[in-house]
């Protein structure tokens, strides 16, 4: 496993057009590797994250089983004249190694939060519709139904006297909390349900909506191998539109932010 870090070149427009279509970074990320990366199975998988960083700067983090040739991003959105390579991957997998349960770690994930209703008053045996959770409580909510079959615990604040919700009493913050659509091409020829395509344009699918959360916090691992798949393969949908991937930081004084590993 190795984690890579990259920086874009925000002022270039070329890098905006990417970071404002999670389709064409999928694409691009999808071309840092020979071979089209797995998306289904039960091993580890391609995952990636944009991370906001002061002075405007963005990071785009990605986890992936086999080493990425980044050279068409810095070329298209990155600073190829400074004759660096401008990217930096790690041995992923040694970290992976060296975790052990009960470790407490600082944490970042970015995920699309989702339950499954049925809407009244449609009878039971109606499918459910998959719907984005869209208050900080309801996103919180979303992640502490997960951790235990994600292999972690997030911990839980001091108790300083007075009532906190069931979200307010784990140490765990929500933010950038975005929604997120576009159109997708199809591939097929055919128009998109209910829409038609201009004369000349590409035939699109139909959009692609869902509501991106960022989660700071700590935690504590409670089941190794289930962690460890977590970190690997991700946790929740929309893994190939940058939701899914969860990083770790030391829990220190002078750690780094949430997000960056130091192994």
């Amino acid at each position: 496993m190795y984690l890579t870090r990259f920086r874009f070149n925000t002022a270039r427009t070329s890098a905006q057009r990417l970071l404002g279509s999670p389709n064409r970074l999928h694409g691009a990320v999808n071309m840092a590797f020979p071979e089209p990366p797995a998306r289904d199975g039960g091993g580890p998988r391609v995952l990636w994250r944009l991370d906001q960083a002061p002075a405007g700067r963005v990071d785009l983090l990605i986890s992936s089983p086999t080493r990425p040739d980044l050279t068409h991003l810095a070329e298209q959105a990155g600073w190829p004249s400074l004759g660096e390579e401008g990217w930096t991957t790690f041995a992923y997998g040694e970290f992976l190694d060296s975790l052990r349960q009960g470790d407490v770690w600082a944490f970042r994930l970015t995920a699309n939060p989702v339950h499954h209703i049925r809407k009244e008053p449609e009878p039971l045996g109606t499918p459910t519709k998959r719907t984005a959770h869209v208050s900080p409580r309801h996103q919180i909510g979303w992640l502490l139904k997960h951790q235990e079959r994600a292999g972690f615990t997030v911990l839980r604040r001091p108790t300083e006297g007075g009532t906190r919700t069931a979200v307010e009493g784990y140490e765990v913050t929500v933010h950038d909390r975005t929604p997120v659509r576009f159109g997708k091409p199809s591939g097929t020829g055919a128009p998109a349900r209910g829409r038609r395509p201009q004369d000349g344009a590409s035939p699109v699918a139909q959009d692609v909506r869902f509501v991106r959360a960022t989660f700071d916090g700590r935690l504590a691992i409670a089941d190794l191998t289930a962690f460890r798949r977590t970190l690997t393969q991700g946790l929740g949908k929309s893994k190939a539109y940058g939701c899914g991937m969860m990083t770790l930081a030391r829990v220190r004084t002078d750690a780094a932010a949430p997000g960056e590993v130091r192994p």
